[in-house]
Protein backbone atom coordinates (compact mmCIF):
# COMPACT_ATOMS: atom_id res chain seq x y z
CA UNK A 1 0.00 0.00 0.00
CA UNK A 2 1.79 3.41 -1.15
CA UNK A 3 1.78 5.95 1.63
CA UNK A 4 1.24 10.26 1.88
CA UNK A 5 3.53 12.43 1.08
CA UNK A 6 6.00 14.10 3.31
CA UNK A 7 5.75 17.79 4.29
CA UNK A 8 8.09 18.89 1.78
CA UNK A 9 6.26 17.17 -1.10
CA UNK A 10 3.40 18.73 0.66
CA UNK A 11 5.03 22.05 0.78
CA UNK A 12 5.36 21.82 -3.40
CA UNK A 13 2.34 20.67 -4.67
CA UNK A 14 0.99 23.72 -1.94
CA UNK A 15 2.68 26.07 -3.27
CA UNK A 16 2.42 25.12 -7.30
CA UNK A 17 -1.19 25.62 -6.50
CA UNK A 18 -1.00 29.21 -5.14
CA UNK A 19 1.12 29.69 -8.25
CA UNK A 20 -1.51 28.91 -11.08
CA UNK A 21 -4.67 29.07 -8.46
CA UNK A 22 -5.66 25.32 -8.91
CA UNK A 23 -6.21 22.61 -6.14
CA UNK A 24 -6.47 18.83 -6.27
CA UNK A 25 -9.84 17.49 -7.59
CA UNK A 26 -11.18 14.18 -8.99
CA UNK A 27 -11.95 13.14 -12.37
CA UNK A 28 -15.35 12.36 -11.49
CA UNK A 29 -18.67 13.18 -9.51
CA UNK A 30 -20.40 11.19 -7.27
CA UNK A 31 -24.09 10.45 -6.02
CA UNK A 32 -25.38 9.15 -2.93
CA UNK A 33 -28.42 8.47 -2.51
CA UNK A 34 -30.46 10.40 0.60
CA UNK A 35 -31.80 6.83 1.27
CA UNK A 36 -28.40 5.64 2.47
CA UNK A 37 -28.59 8.49 5.03
CA UNK A 38 -31.90 7.83 6.36
CA UNK A 39 -32.45 3.83 6.41
CA UNK A 40 -32.27 2.11 9.84
CA UNK A 41 -31.65 -0.96 7.79
CA UNK A 42 -28.48 0.56 5.99
CA UNK A 43 -27.52 1.79 9.17
CA UNK A 44 -27.88 -1.89 10.92
CA UNK A 45 -25.66 -3.17 8.12
CA UNK A 46 -23.27 -0.35 8.61
CA UNK A 47 -22.91 -0.87 12.03
CA UNK A 48 -22.87 -5.08 11.72
CA UNK A 49 -20.50 -5.37 8.57
CA UNK A 50 -18.30 -2.17 8.27
CA UNK A 51 -18.11 -0.99 12.38
CA UNK A 52 -18.13 -4.16 13.86
CA UNK A 53 -15.31 -5.53 11.58
CA UNK A 54 -13.03 -3.29 10.94
CA UNK A 55 -10.40 -2.43 12.73
CA UNK A 56 -11.64 1.25 14.49
CA UNK A 57 -9.57 3.62 16.79
CA UNK A 58 -10.98 3.82 20.05
CA UNK A 59 -8.77 5.85 21.78
CA UNK A 60 -5.02 7.42 22.19
CA UNK A 61 -2.58 5.23 23.68
CA UNK A 62 -2.23 8.49 25.94
CA UNK A 63 -5.62 7.67 27.64
CA UNK A 64 -4.33 4.69 28.98
CA UNK A 65 -0.95 6.36 30.52
CA UNK A 66 0.16 3.29 33.16
CA UNK A 67 -1.11 -0.32 33.99
CA UNK A 68 -4.63 -0.05 35.43
CA UNK A 69 -5.64 2.38 32.58
CA UNK A 70 -9.06 2.12 31.32
CA UNK A 71 -11.32 3.55 28.91
CA UNK A 72 -15.05 2.19 29.29
CA UNK A 73 -17.73 3.08 26.78
CA UNK A 74 -20.42 2.58 23.80
CA UNK A 75 -18.30 1.81 19.96
CA UNK A 76 -21.12 0.57 17.17
CA UNK A 77 -23.66 0.03 20.05
CA UNK A 78 -21.16 -2.42 22.12
CA UNK A 79 -20.46 -1.84 25.65
CA UNK A 80 -16.06 -2.46 25.53
CA UNK A 81 -13.75 -1.86 28.19
CA UNK A 82 -10.06 -1.07 27.48
CA UNK A 83 -7.47 -1.37 29.81
CA UNK A 84 -3.70 -1.72 29.93
CA UNK A 85 -2.73 -4.58 31.50
CA UNK A 86 0.25 -5.07 34.52
CA UNK A 87 2.03 -6.56 31.70
CA UNK A 88 2.09 -3.02 29.47
CA UNK A 89 -0.32 -4.65 27.15
CA UNK A 90 -3.54 -2.70 26.04
CA UNK A 91 -6.44 -5.97 26.16
CA UNK A 92 -9.99 -5.03 25.30
CA UNK A 93 -13.24 -6.84 26.43
CA UNK A 94 -16.43 -7.08 26.58
CA UNK A 95 -18.08 -4.77 28.92
CA UNK A 96 -20.10 -7.30 30.31
CA UNK A 97 -19.76 -9.47 33.58
CA UNK A 98 -20.08 -13.01 32.78
CA UNK A 99 -22.76 -13.84 35.71
CA UNK A 100 -25.39 -11.67 34.75
CA UNK A 101 -24.30 -8.84 32.08
CA UNK A 102 -23.37 -5.80 34.36
CA UNK A 103 -20.77 -3.35 33.28
CA UNK A 104 -17.82 -3.56 34.89
CA UNK A 105 -16.83 0.32 34.36
CA UNK A 106 -18.06 3.70 32.68
CA UNK A 107 -15.69 6.59 31.88
CA UNK A 108 -12.30 6.28 32.40
CA UNK A 109 -10.14 6.01 35.47
CA UNK A 110 -7.06 3.53 36.51
CA UNK A 111 -7.59 0.53 38.23
CA UNK A 112 -5.94 -2.93 39.89
CA UNK A 113 -8.92 -5.49 39.22
CA UNK A 114 -12.46 -4.75 37.96
CA UNK A 115 -15.12 -5.49 40.73
CA UNK A 116 -19.46 -6.16 39.29
CA UNK A 117 -21.49 -3.44 41.61
CA UNK A 118 -24.09 -6.04 41.44
CA UNK A 119 -22.92 -9.26 42.87
CA UNK A 120 -18.97 -8.71 43.54
CA UNK A 121 -17.34 -10.89 41.02
CA UNK A 122 -14.20 -9.91 40.03
CA UNK A 123 -11.72 -9.60 37.29
CA UNK A 124 -8.17 -9.17 36.67
CA UNK A 125 -6.51 -6.82 34.18
CA UNK A 126 -6.10 -9.82 31.85
CA UNK A 127 -9.89 -10.24 32.17
CA UNK A 128 -9.28 -13.58 33.55
CA UNK A 129 -11.76 -14.39 36.20
CA UNK A 130 -10.85 -13.26 39.96
CA UNK A 131 -12.97 -15.01 42.77
CA UNK A 132 -16.63 -15.23 43.23
CA UNK A 133 -18.73 -14.27 46.37
CA UNK A 134 -19.69 -17.44 47.99
CA UNK A 135 -18.46 -19.35 45.18
CA UNK A 136 -19.65 -22.51 46.66
CA UNK A 137 -23.07 -21.50 45.40
CA UNK A 138 -22.04 -22.17 42.02
CA UNK A 139 -20.85 -26.06 42.41
CA UNK A 140 -18.72 -27.09 39.38
CA UNK A 141 -18.15 -23.90 37.93
CA UNK A 142 -15.10 -23.39 35.27
CA UNK A 143 -13.37 -20.21 36.19
CA UNK A 144 -11.00 -20.20 33.47
CA UNK A 145 -13.72 -20.19 31.00
CA UNK A 146 -15.52 -17.17 32.63
CA UNK A 147 -13.72 -14.73 32.14
CA UNK A 148 -14.40 -11.25 30.04
CA UNK A 149 -14.97 -12.09 26.65
CA UNK A 150 -12.28 -10.68 24.49
CA UNK A 151 -12.21 -8.41 21.32
CA UNK A 152 -9.20 -7.64 19.79
CA UNK A 153 -6.79 -4.34 20.39
CA UNK A 154 -3.97 -3.52 18.22
CA UNK A 155 -1.57 -0.51 19.85
CA UNK A 156 -0.38 1.27 16.26
CA UNK A 157 0.07 4.95 15.45
CA UNK A 158 0.01 6.43 18.97
CA UNK A 159 -3.48 4.52 18.57
CA UNK A 160 -5.66 2.09 20.23
CA UNK A 161 -7.89 -0.02 17.82
CA UNK A 162 -10.38 -2.76 18.33
CA UNK A 163 -11.61 -5.19 16.06
CA UNK A 164 -14.90 -6.06 17.75
CA UNK A 165 -15.73 -9.07 15.26
CA UNK A 166 -11.94 -10.00 14.34
CA UNK A 167 -11.36 -11.69 11.12
CA UNK A 168 -9.48 -15.09 11.01
CA UNK A 169 -6.51 -13.20 9.35
CA UNK A 170 -4.36 -11.97 11.83
CA UNK A 171 -5.35 -7.92 11.80
CA UNK A 172 -1.38 -7.27 12.45
CA UNK A 173 -0.25 -9.35 9.51
CA UNK A 174 1.26 -6.57 6.65
CA UNK A 175 -1.00 -7.87 4.64
CA UNK A 176 -4.33 -6.44 6.07
CA UNK A 177 -3.28 -3.84 8.17
CA UNK A 178 -5.50 -0.83 7.60
CA UNK A 179 -2.95 1.37 8.76
CA UNK A 180 -0.04 0.98 6.37
CA UNK A 181 1.25 3.49 4.97
CA UNK A 182 0.12 5.97 7.26
CA UNK A 183 2.50 7.99 9.92
CA UNK A 184 2.56 7.65 13.41
CA UNK A 185 -0.34 10.35 14.54
CA UNK A 186 0.16 10.74 18.25
CA UNK A 187 3.72 10.69 18.99
CA UNK A 188 5.26 9.36 22.92
CA UNK A 189 4.63 12.18 25.41
CA UNK A 190 2.15 14.64 23.84
CA UNK A 191 -0.22 15.69 26.77
CA UNK A 192 -4.01 14.58 26.83
CA UNK A 193 -5.21 17.66 27.33
CA UNK A 194 -9.18 16.85 27.21
CA UNK A 195 -11.32 14.10 26.81
CA UNK A 196 -15.04 14.84 25.77
CA UNK A 197 -18.18 13.25 24.34
CA UNK A 198 -21.73 14.37 23.87
CA UNK A 199 -24.29 13.81 21.45
CA UNK A 200 -25.99 15.35 18.68
CA UNK A 201 -28.79 15.29 16.26
CA UNK A 202 -27.15 14.51 13.00
CA UNK A 203 -26.49 11.17 10.42
CA UNK A 204 -22.82 10.28 11.56
CA UNK A 205 -21.47 10.37 7.57
CA UNK A 206 -22.95 14.18 7.14
CA UNK A 207 -20.77 15.26 10.05
CA UNK A 208 -18.04 13.07 8.91
CA UNK A 209 -18.28 14.50 5.25
CA UNK A 210 -17.88 17.99 6.55
CA UNK A 211 -14.47 17.25 7.49
CA UNK A 212 -13.19 15.94 4.02
CA UNK A 213 -13.57 19.05 1.54
CA UNK A 214 -12.40 22.70 1.99
CA UNK A 215 -14.62 23.65 -0.73
CA UNK A 216 -16.76 25.55 1.72
CA UNK A 217 -14.52 27.16 3.53
CA UNK A 218 -15.15 30.86 2.01
CA UNK A 219 -19.09 30.85 2.52
CA UNK A 220 -18.96 28.55 5.91
CA UNK A 221 -15.95 30.13 7.74
CA UNK A 222 -15.63 33.96 6.49
CA UNK A 223 -14.07 35.19 10.07
CA UNK A 224 -12.83 32.30 11.06
CA UNK A 225 -10.60 30.23 9.15
CA UNK A 226 -10.72 31.61 5.64
CA UNK A 227 -8.77 35.27 6.54
CA UNK A 228 -5.82 32.65 7.47
CA UNK A 229 -6.51 30.35 4.50
CA UNK A 230 -7.02 29.90 0.81
CA UNK A 231 -10.73 29.47 -1.08
CA UNK A 232 -10.92 25.79 -2.29
CA UNK A 233 -7.00 25.26 -2.26
CA UNK A 234 -6.46 21.13 -0.61
CA UNK A 235 -4.06 18.74 -1.60
CA UNK A 236 -5.79 15.23 -1.32
CA UNK A 237 -4.49 11.62 -0.71
CA UNK A 238 -5.64 8.11 -0.41
CA UNK A 239 -3.85 5.36 1.64
CA UNK A 240 -6.16 2.25 0.97
CA UNK A 241 -9.80 2.58 2.37
CA UNK A 242 -7.98 5.98 4.67
CA UNK A 243 -7.64 9.31 3.68
CA UNK A 244 -5.65 12.78 4.52
CA UNK A 245 -6.65 16.13 3.33
CA UNK A 246 -4.17 19.50 3.72
CA UNK A 247 -5.42 22.43 4.72
CA UNK A 248 -3.04 25.36 3.84
CA UNK A 249 -3.03 28.62 5.70
CA UNK A 250 -1.79 31.53 3.43
CA UNK A 251 2.02 31.95 5.15
CA UNK A 252 2.86 29.23 4.02
CA UNK A 253 3.79 30.87 0.95
CA UNK A 254 6.96 32.13 2.69
CA UNK A 255 8.14 28.78 2.26
CA UNK A 256 8.14 29.82 -1.82
CA UNK A 257 11.97 31.18 -1.65
CA UNK A 258 13.40 28.38 0.29
CA UNK A 259 14.62 25.18 -1.03
CA UNK A 260 12.49 22.11 -0.89
CA UNK A 261 14.51 20.24 1.68
CA UNK A 262 14.77 23.38 4.12
CA UNK A 263 10.54 23.80 4.12
CA UNK A 264 9.15 22.76 7.47
CA UNK A 265 4.91 23.29 7.79
CA UNK A 266 4.70 23.00 11.22
CA UNK A 267 1.96 25.67 12.13
CA UNK A 268 1.78 26.90 8.40
CA UNK A 269 -0.93 23.96 7.34
CA UNK A 270 -3.56 21.61 8.96
CA UNK A 271 -3.74 18.13 8.17
CA UNK A 272 -6.83 16.07 8.54
CA UNK A 273 -6.59 12.20 8.90
CA UNK A 274 -9.43 9.73 8.20
CA UNK A 275 -9.31 6.21 9.38
CA UNK A 276 -11.79 4.59 7.66
CA UNK A 277 -14.98 4.18 8.78
CA UNK A 278 -15.62 6.63 11.54
CA UNK A 279 -12.53 8.42 13.18
CA UNK A 280 -11.17 11.54 12.19
CA UNK A 281 -7.59 12.41 13.56
CA UNK A 282 -6.60 16.71 12.88
CA UNK A 283 -3.52 17.94 13.45
CA UNK A 284 -3.23 21.14 13.53
CA UNK A 285 -0.70 24.19 15.08
CA UNK A 286 -0.41 23.19 18.43
CA UNK A 287 -2.75 20.75 19.06
CA UNK A 288 -3.85 16.92 17.89
CA UNK A 289 -8.00 16.56 18.37
CA UNK A 290 -8.93 12.68 17.74
CA UNK A 291 -12.69 12.89 17.17
CA UNK A 292 -14.70 9.24 16.97
CA UNK A 293 -18.05 9.94 15.79
CA UNK A 294 -20.60 6.99 16.83
CA UNK A 295 -23.83 6.28 15.36
CA UNK A 296 -26.29 6.10 17.62
CA UNK A 297 -29.51 6.24 15.05
CA UNK A 298 -29.81 7.29 11.67
CA UNK A 299 -30.37 10.97 12.93
CA UNK A 300 -28.18 10.74 15.99
CA UNK A 301 -24.41 10.78 16.70
CA UNK A 302 -22.28 10.29 19.54
CA UNK A 303 -19.10 12.46 19.06
CA UNK A 304 -16.01 11.24 21.52
CA UNK A 305 -13.05 13.75 21.04
CA UNK A 306 -9.79 13.82 22.76
CA UNK A 307 -7.32 16.78 22.42
CA UNK A 308 -3.67 16.36 22.89
CA UNK A 309 -0.97 18.98 22.72
CA UNK A 310 1.65 18.85 19.89
CA UNK A 311 5.23 18.32 20.40
CA UNK A 312 8.23 20.61 19.52
CA UNK A 313 7.71 23.91 18.01
CA UNK A 314 7.88 25.84 21.44
CA UNK A 315 4.06 24.62 22.05
CA UNK A 316 3.04 24.63 25.51
CA UNK A 317 -0.24 23.36 27.05
CA UNK A 318 -1.48 26.97 27.26
CA UNK A 319 -0.93 27.73 23.70
CA UNK A 320 -2.49 24.21 22.39
CA UNK A 321 -5.41 24.92 24.76
CA UNK A 322 -6.03 28.54 23.02
CA UNK A 323 -5.44 27.01 19.64
CA UNK A 324 -8.01 24.47 20.81
CA UNK A 325 -10.69 26.84 21.74
CA UNK A 326 -10.34 28.42 18.52
CA UNK A 327 -10.86 26.10 16.33
CA UNK A 328 -13.13 23.45 18.48
CA UNK A 329 -15.35 25.95 19.75
CA UNK A 330 -15.75 28.39 17.20
CA UNK A 331 -14.72 27.07 13.81
CA UNK A 332 -16.03 23.96 14.99
CA UNK A 333 -19.24 25.22 16.17
CA UNK A 334 -19.85 26.87 13.08
CA UNK A 335 -19.31 23.31 11.02
CA UNK A 336 -22.00 21.69 13.41
CA UNK A 337 -24.51 23.96 12.90
CA UNK A 338 -24.11 24.09 8.84
CA UNK A 339 -24.67 20.00 9.21
CA UNK A 340 -27.44 20.10 11.81
CA UNK A 341 -29.61 22.69 9.08
CA UNK A 342 -28.37 19.34 6.46
CA UNK A 343 -30.30 17.27 9.02
CA UNK A 344 -32.95 19.21 9.50
CA UNK A 345 -33.70 19.17 5.75
CA UNK A 346 -32.76 15.68 5.11
CA UNK A 347 -36.43 14.37 4.91
CA UNK A 348 -37.68 17.10 2.69
CA UNK A 349 -37.52 15.77 -0.49
CA UNK A 350 -35.74 18.07 -2.51
CA UNK A 351 -32.66 15.60 -2.89
CA UNK A 352 -33.39 11.96 -4.19
CA UNK A 353 -29.34 12.23 -4.11
CA UNK A 354 -26.73 14.16 -2.88
CA UNK A 355 -23.84 15.50 -5.57
CA UNK A 356 -20.60 15.58 -4.32
CA UNK A 357 -18.61 16.92 -7.05
CA UNK A 358 -14.56 17.15 -8.15
CA UNK A 359 -13.11 19.19 -5.29
CA UNK A 360 -14.96 16.52 -2.42
CA UNK A 361 -12.93 13.24 -3.63
CA UNK A 362 -11.91 12.23 -0.34
CA UNK A 363 -16.30 12.26 0.30
CA UNK A 364 -16.19 10.10 -2.70
CA UNK A 365 -13.91 7.61 -1.63
CA UNK A 366 -15.54 7.37 1.44
CA UNK A 367 -18.68 6.37 0.27
CA UNK A 368 -17.04 3.87 -2.47
CA UNK A 369 -15.27 2.11 0.14
CA UNK A 370 -18.30 2.08 2.32
CA UNK A 371 -20.07 0.33 -0.86
CA UNK A 372 -17.39 -2.48 -0.82
CA UNK A 373 -17.37 -3.37 2.68
CA UNK A 374 -20.79 -3.60 2.85
CA UNK A 375 -21.14 -5.68 -0.57
CA UNK A 376 -23.06 -3.16 -2.83
CA UNK A 377 -20.09 -2.52 -5.60
CA UNK A 378 -20.54 -4.91 -8.03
Amino acid sequence: MPGLMNDQEVAARVLAHVRDGTTDRSDEVWREPVANYRSPDRLHRELETVLRKTPTAFCPSAALPENGSYVARVAAGTPLLVVRGDDGRVRAFRNACRHRGTPLADGSGCSSVFVCPYHGWSYRLDGSLKSIPHADGFPGLDMKAHGLVPVRADEQLGLVFVTQDAASTPVGEKSVAPWNGMPDLVAPGQELLTARSGEVDVNWKVYLEGFLEGYHIRPAHPKTFYPYGYDNLNVIERCGRNARITFPFRRIEKLADLPPAERRVDGLLTYVYHLFPNVLVTVLSHHTNIVILEPLAVDRTRMVMYTLANRGSGTSAEDAKRDAAFVNDTGGAEDLALVLSIQRSIGSGANDVFTFGEFEALIAHFHRNMRDALGELG
